[in-house]
């Protein structure tokens, strides 16, 4: 990306202002957030929405300035593009949830872009604590010395270490430090590409103003945006009632596991995992997104206890290590299907593959008893 391309979007940043960074210029000649502090029940849904979108719009912009200035520096560029991915996916999400207050001609499309570029940028970081992830497993499995176990006519019975823990180390190490490598490459060259120079001046001029329905700015926010927030947490506990939540209730679910790891109808079917996991995969987006649209409510009303957004913090931690298991459990089951690998390592890769699912059904349980609470507290 060029630097001329980088001071543009910098300019656009300054822009806004710097109160922008935390409340924002108001839209269409109506006053901002500091004016929505002396008259929040007179706020318009325009103004709001507008406001939120308009400091995360500047973030993005910020972010995307600090990843140009982080030059060789690894870290400060990692720590850019994760701020950079925050912005854009409350950007989308919002977009998203608030659909109909906006120009869906000229949101959807961004919404869109921003979807790709959050995945495309987040591979790399994904791959990275995959790894970890099944490095630290291995180490716990195998003893802890990092060595492959000695045979089982060696050891004592009821012994840890798990035998060819050190060959499947090294073969994952392989396949997941490959497809880090490729996923850094792709994310730095879609970073200088024109697809992203769109989307970055697409992001610049939602700084400035947001496309919105004209009927954002007649519609009252304490009316309109409750409202269509209702709908995405309808859709979020519509989801979460459809989950086995009951067969969840155990921290390590063996019955649940079994289900999981049985043998599928054909040689092309997807794994029943995989099926299982989809819907707990889902509520996942969804409850992200519920958090990002009470965000937007937060922007219009001052609660004295803790918002929403913050007590849905938990059940979506639990739900990302859900995902980042089962998607661990993918890794070890892929690497396992390797040609040739000694049957060691391919037990050492089971036990792993199993190990990990176990922590899927750990991350179900922690989820159900943290939904429990909130409902409970009426969520």
């Amino acid at each position: 990306m060029t630097t001329n391309r980088y001071d543009l979007a910098g300019g656009a940043a300054d822009a806004t202002g710097t109160a922008g960074m935390t409340g924002v210029m108001g839209v269409a000649g109506v006053t901002g957030v500091a004016g929505m502090s002396a008259d929040r029940d007179a706020a318009t849904a325009g103004t709001v929405l507008a406001g939120y979108l308009q400091a995360q719009a500047t973030e993005f912009l910020r972010s995307l300035r600090l990843h140009a200035e982080s030059g060789s520096d690894a870290e400060d560029a990692g720590e850019a593009v994760r701020q950079l991915r925050r912005s854009a996916r409350r950007i989308a999400g919002t977009l998203h949830v608030y659909r109909p207050l906006t120009d869906p001609a000229g949101t959807d499309p961004l919404r869109g872009e921003l979807v790709w570029l959050t995945d495309l940028l987040g591979r790399e970081y994904a791959y990275a604590a995959r790894l970890a992830r099944l490095r630290g497993a291995l180490h716990r499995l195998s003893g802890g010395d990092g060595t492959d176990a000695p045979p089982a006519s060696a050891r004592g019975a009821g012994s840890g270490p798990t035998v060819g823990a050190a060959r499947a180390g090294a073969l994952l190490d392989r396949q997941l430090t490959l497809a880090r490598t490729r996923a850094h490459s792709a994310a730095l060259q879609a970073l200088g590409s024109a697809r992203f120079h769109a989307v970055a001046d697409a992001v610049a001029v939602l700084a400035s103003e947001v496309p919105l329905d004209a009927g954002a700015h007649e519609a009252l926010a304490r009316e309109a945006l409750p409202c269509l927030a209702e709908q995405a947490h309808r859709r979020m506990t519509d989801a979460v009632e459809a989950l086995p939540l009951s067969v969840a209730g155990l921290p390590y679910n063996a019955e649940a596991l079994i289900h999981g790891l049985a043998a599928t109808p054909a040689a092309d079917a997807p794994p029943a995992e995989g099926r299982q996991d989809a819907p707990w995969h889902q509520v996942r987006r969804l409850v992200r997104l519920r958090r990002y649209a009470q965000e937007v409510l937060d922007e219009q009303q001052a609660e004295a206890e803790p918002s929403l957004s913050v007590r849905l913090l938990g059940a979506g931690q639990a739900l990302d290590r859900h995902r980042e298991a089962a998607e661990a459990a993918a890794a070890a089951a892929a690497a396992a299907r390797t040609p040739r690998i000694a049957p060691a390592t391919a037990y050492a890769l089971g036990v792993l593959h199993a190990d990990q699912r176990h922590e899927v059904e750990a991350a179900r349980y922690a989820f159900g008893r943290i939904w429990q609470r909130l409902t409970g507290a009426g969520l």
